[in-house]
């Protein structure tokens, strides 16, 4: 059995931040993820692609973030539990939890920190029959290698921001150029930034691209590869679109799994907390990220990141009974510059 003064369940950018303000605390953690890589959604779902309101980061991918957080926590020495999913949490009679996971991980954390996005998440599939065999050969739920469809002829499937990223992606000129580029909704009205909208229409209005109205309804197979797509407008008309890939973005499908069951409030799929140290209802166990909820929240990584401190502080007097948890600054401190293995700088 693992003892632990903290456990962070979630290996996404929120659960990393948590690692970090943990450690300031000198609060050492270790990390449980459903994944085989840290990371979540930004490495599962959009590792290439762009994200912009990280503060002082104008743009960076959801892989460089990832990667910069796990080069910020280094010093604290995480210890990682990846491949695992959390299948039982008991409160015992002296406070701490006892964790057991799916391939028989065993814990006993004095604090729990539930960082797992929308839980056991999964795209929404494509509901055509037989279509599954191709799933990551010429279907695929997310894009995580762009250069394989490079020179494809794409249909893409969706009306919401990662539809039409990835479309005006595969639009640009460069080495990711698709060969041709058939965007598919339902309706004509999306559900994403106004600029990538404008971007679409005049791509499309340059014919560099195609919009159809409808949704696909059937495919087609040639020499036991997936080659075209049928689509069906609102009309019953029909059309086939020639398919190298179908690239398919209808959103998350999230399920909380086991969290439903460790006796935690729950409004509408997600974890309730205070606002004070976003603590669940069980004293001990905090949610921070996509998984809580609470009065004016956003769901944001940056509104994460500050759930994360405040969160720290919650747990230090339940892992240090007694000993106040002081606020002190990373500019300043000689105590957090050892923490975090660096020199306190001299001013003249």
């Amino acid at each position: 059995m693992v003892e632990a003064d903290a456990v962070v369940i979630g290996a996404g950018p929120v659960g990393l931040f948590q690692v970090f303000e943990l450690g300031l605390l000198e609060i050492k953690a270790h990390v449980i993820d459903t994944l085989p890589y840290p990371g979540g959604q930004c490495i599962e779902l959009y590792p290439d692609k762009p994200i912009y309101d990280i503060p002082a980061v104008p743009v960076c991918t959801g892989k460089e973030l990832t990667d910069n957080l796990l080069k910020q926590i280094e010093p604290f020495g995480p210890t990682f539990h990846l491949g695992h999913t959390v299948m039982t949490l008991e409160k015992r009679d002296d406070g701490r939890f006892a964790i057991t996971t799916d391939k028989g991980g065993d814990f006993l954390a004095k604090t729990v920190f539930i960082a797992a996005g929308m839980g056991a998440f999964e795209p929404r599939a494509l509901a055509l029959e037989g279509i599954a065999k191709y799933r990551d050969t010429q279907l695929f739920y997310s894009v995580k290698k762009p250069a394989l469809l490079a020179g494809k002829h794409l249909v893409i499937l969706g009306g919401g921001d990662s539809a039409l990223d990835w479309a005006l992606n595969f639009a640009q000129d460069g080495p990711n150029k698709a060969a041709s580029i058939t965007l598919v909704h339902r309706r004509d009205g999306f559900k994403a930034a106004p600029a990538s909208i404008a971007k679409m229409k005049e791509l499309v209005e340059a014919k560099q691209m195609r919009f159809v109205v409808g949704q696909a309804s059937a495919y087609a197979e040639q020499d036991g590869q997936l080659s075209s797509v049928t689509i069906t407008a609102p009309d019953n008309s029909t059309q086939d679109v020639r398919a190298d890939a179908v690239l398919v973005f209808f959103g998350l499908s999230p399920r909380l799994g086991p969290i439903a069951n460790w006796g935690i409030d729950i409004e509408r799929r997600q974890l309730k907390v205070d606002t004070e140290k976003f603590s669940t209802s069980v004293p001990g166990i905090f949610a921070v990220g996509d998984i809580n909820t609470y009065p004016g929240k956003k769901k944001l990584i940056l509104s994460g990141f500050h759930e994360c401190a405040l969160a720290a502080f919650g747990a230090a007097p339940i892992v240090f009974p007694g000993k106040p948890a002081h606020l002190q600054y990373t500019t300043t401190s000689t105590k957090l510059h050892k923490v975090l293995g660096v020199e306190t700088p001299t001013f003249d």
